[in-house]
């Protein structure tokens, strides 16, 4: 398994996309299956930039991953966000018998990922959303990167604010597909 992290607007949808289409790799990526499953007030909550409780998104990640055949074999984008996220995905790893074998780190500066949102146009993407965003990323998800590293889980780090191509190459390279 591949972890993809990362600010939102960094690529890491792109990048999973492209890393999953080239080597034939699942691709879960948690930001479309919680607007598929995610209705009502949590969603109104969600897309005012809030993120939804562990509990739920776990449960939601753990129908999908039960579902697949090959767990190792699989790119996830938008998870783990939370520390009790990363735990929990650590610890299924370790029951189900799989690894989670790279930690891609997708960095960008915060203008730069600013305007490729704006670009983007989704509805979750408006600028007192995004600044939410990326208060959360800072203090929940990016502490996230030594918690890793301090379980002897890969991380490498890419510079995000090339082509996407570039980027491509880079993560390939790195990761040695």
């Amino acid at each position: 398994m591949i972890l993809l992290m990362g600010l939102p607007g960094s690529g890491k949808g792109t990048q999973g996309k492209m890393m999953a289409d080239q080597h034939g790799m699942h691709l879960i990526t948690m930001g479309e299956i919680i607007r598929l499953y995610v209705s009502g007030a949590r969603r109104t909550r969600m897309l005012a930039g809030e993120l939804l409780d562990d509990e739920e998104v776990i449960n939601l990640l753990d129908k999908v991953l039960d579902s697949l055949p090959d767990k190792e074999k699989c790119v996830l984008d938008g998870f783990p966000r939370t520390l009790a996220q990363a735990e929990w995905l650590l610890d299924k790893s370790r029951r189900d018998n799989f690894s989670i074998s790279y930690v891609i780190n997708l960095e960008a500066a915060e203008d730069v990922v600013r305007n490729r949102l704006r670009s983007r146009g989704r509805i979750d993407d408006k600028d007192e959303v995004v600044e939410e965003r990326f208060r959360e990323y800072a203090n929940l998800t990016l502490p996230l990167v030594d918690w890793y590293k301090e379980h002897n889980i890969k991380v490498v780090n890419i510079n995000a604010e090339r082509s996407v191509y570039e980027v491509n190459d880079e993560v390939i390279r790195e990761l040695n597909l």
